[in-house]
């Protein structure tokens, strides 16, 4: 069992670190791909950031909150997962009203990545006060976070499957892959969805229905918006393929 030093004020310092992170890698990308940022700049308005970031910040409450209210550490809370559910509610109801049909999510997979890498790490230091540990263990790699409990280091799994699948798209883009231009975001959200869902099974987190609580639910849903996304997009190509 390792022993981890931990503080509920590296979530804050992590979180900084987060935003620093993804705004660098959003200018990088920027700088390498261009093409993401120019269509979007191209077909929204001052209009659909606001509403990006108002429904963002709806769902991180709105679910982290939903969660924490039903468990034994009641609370109010945030969740990423929410955040990315609640930014995609509003901006597909933005699109609707403003008949964009075009995703709009390419110049954000980067940055959302490396801002999940790093912020997962700022959850795991936070320690038991955060409530995104994982449940006891006895693995080799198992971490006390100063109960004496040795338990699974979730945040760091999350945290790593991201940096897989973000390591995966830079060079799928580097070679000018097709899903790695058209689909990106699609393919973000669904491989998020797939791992966290995964990684539900190993966190105390009351169950909604049958074994399954309600990130398990909300990650079914991201799966099927990825899903359904991706094969009405693709759709939309084939006049153009031909």
């Amino acid at each position: 069992m390792i022993g981890i030093p931990t503080s509920p004020a590296a979530h804050y310092a992590f979180d900084a670190l987060a935003w620093v992170g993804a705004t660098a890698a959003a200018i990088w990308q920027d700088r390498k791909w261009p093409d993401g940022a120019r269509r979007l700049s191209a077909i929204t308005a001052p209009s659909y950031f606001v509403s990006l970031g108002v429904g963002a910040l709806a769902g991180a409450w709105l679910f982290g909150s939903g969660n924490s209210l039903r468990s034994p550490i009641i609370a109010p809370s945030h969740s990423i997962a929410g955040a990315l559910a609640g930014g995609i509610i509003a901006v597909e109801l933005w699109k609707r009203v403003q008949k964009v049909r075009a995703s709009t999510g390419g110049a954000f997979v980067l940055p959302i990545c490396v801002g999940i890498i790093i912020g997962r790490f700022g959850c795991f230091f936070a320690g038991l006060p955060d409530y995104t540990y994982g449940i006891p263990t006895g693995l080799p790699w198992a971490v006390d976070l100063g109960d004496g409990i040795g338990r699974h280091p979730v945040q760091l799994y999350e945290s790593i499957s991201m940096a897989i699948f973000l390591a995966a798209f830079i060079s799928a883009r580097l070679h000018n892959a097709r899903w790695a231009r058209d689909h990106a975001f699609h393919a973000m959200i669904i491989f998020y969805a797939l791992q966290r869902f995964l990684w539900e099974f190993l966190k105390p987190y009351p169950a909604v229905l049958g074994p399954l609580n309600l990130f398990h639910l909300l990650m079914m849903v991201l799966v099927a918006y990825g899903l359904v996304w991706w094969r009405r997009s693709s759709e939309k190509e084939l006049p153009s393929a031909r």
